[in-house]
């Protein structure tokens, strides 16, 4: 009699064999227990080693056509279209969830057959969500995603994976669910496009933790003098990002996509971390500085629970009567003006006359700071970007970020 785990093919056929002879036991017999004992070990062992491969989705697919009696034109409500539907029969066309659902729902074909997934179900839906309308195609060519076949009709299980990038759908819902905080969101820009851009901010940052716990408080007005006259360094910006990421706050650069209007937005992580996210959409250093410091005093005065949306910036906005005003917007400003130039030095300087380049040089000089944020303010304040275009620092910025492909 076998009492002990079946573990070899040897004793999988004496198990075999002696099952045979009591196929007979009656209920209630120590043979019919015998039989149950070694028909449980026989199932543990063939589970192991003899796995039932599961069914292909479209031999499924064609077998439940059969069944039902259906051409391949009673598919195209569930696939889309007639090509669609030879395709995916063919084998030339991968499956989509959305196509899965609708198999799932029509055709009553099991969801983990479809998925290839033991047990498998579909993944939660996420509510007033268009996976459609996500810029999946410019995604894919700046490589936030794979770029895989029938890209569109596929957009829900790519963002997805950004979305499992960014942590999960709740640590993503800043993004998916938000509710702006800030009047300098662009009302020109694309929904999607804006939320694909925080799902890639929030996977770059879920992926590249701080092992530093960040303290509130610590993003004061000194703190931000300090990181102002980091600008006076060649590499200033690179010197910036490592500093701020060891006080606990991200600063994150990744390039805009089209049909956004954004220089930079502020939010904080689930684990308490902020984050400072650029797009350098202007390579120059008087943007870096200003929206830098702009978005690290929403940081320090805006957000500081964790449950705050997240704010956009396009500082194109700002200084536009028509744009709507907001008083946070307004005290960041104010924030980061003095921080880059103190209000005393600024008078020194902006006295109504003629401003020479030598000025600025000095002014500069004295305060430590990048010659490229005076002049930043001057070209801002005159409503003039003709002047100065010599200081202000065109195509030094981006370089600082070699890893970061813009395009």
């Amino acid at each position: 009699m076998i009492t002990r785990l079946i573990k070899n093919e040897k004793d999988h056929t004496l198990a075999l064999s002696r099952i045979e002879q009591l196929m007979d036991a009656e209920p209630g017999t120590p043979e019919f227990d015998e039989l149950e004992l070694l028909s449980t070990l026989v199932e543990i062992y063939e589970d192991e080693h003899f796995p039932i491969e599961m069914p292909d989705p479209v031999t499924a697919i064609k077998f439940r056509m059969e069944q039902l009696g259906l051409n391949q034109q009673a598919l195209v409500p569930l696939i889309g279209s007639r090509s669609k539907v030879s395709e995916v029969l063919n084998g030339k066309r991968p499956l989509t969830l959305a196509m899965m659902r609708s198999l799932h729902k029509g055709l009553g074909i099991p969801s983990d057959i479809l998925l290839r997934e033991s047990e498998g179900s579909f993944p939660k839906s996420i509510p007033d969500l268009d996976w459609a309308r996500f810029p999946v195609v410019e995604m894919a060519r700046k490589g936030w995603i794979p770029s895989v076949q029938d890209i569109k009709g596929r957009a829900e299980e790519q963002i997805r994976v950004l979305i499992k990038q960014a942590g999960d759908p709740q640590a993503a819902s800043v993004c998916l669910f938000r509710k702006s905080q800030g009047a300098r969101e662009n009302s020109k820009n694309d929904i999607y496009a804006l939320k694909a851009w925080c799902l890639k901010v929030m996977a770059v940052a879920n992926q590249n933790p701080l092992n530093v716990v960040f303290k509130k408080g610590i993003v004061n007005s000194a703190f931000l003098r300090d990181i102002a006259r980091f600008s006076y360094l060649d590499n200033g910006p690179a010197i910036a990002k490592e500093y701020l990421e060891k006080h606990g706050i991200h600063l994150i650069i990744v390039p805009h996509l089209s049909k956004t209007y954004l220089d930079g937005a502020a939010f904080m992580l689930p684990n308490g971390n902020p984050v400072v996210a650029l797009t350098l959409r202007y390579d120059r250093n008087d943007n870096f500085w200003f929206c830098l410091l702009h978005e690290l005093a929403h940081i320090g005065r805006h957000l500081t629970t964790g449950k705050e949306a997240i704010i956009f910036d396009d500082l194109d906005l700002r200084g536009i009567q028509s744009a709507p005003k907001d008083e946070r917007e307004e005290e960041a400003d104010k924030l980061a003006q003095e921080a880059l130039i103190p209000n005393k030095a600024w008078k020194s300087i902006d006295t109504g006359g003629k401003i020479e380049t030598e000025h600025i040089k000095s002014l500069a000089d004295r305060l430590k700071i990048h010659p490229a944020i005076i002049a930043g303010r001057i070209r801002y304040e005159k409503n003039n970007y003709r002047l100065f275009s010599s200081l202000i620092g065109n195509g030094e910025v981006r370089k600082q970020f070699p890893d970061i492909t813009f395009n």
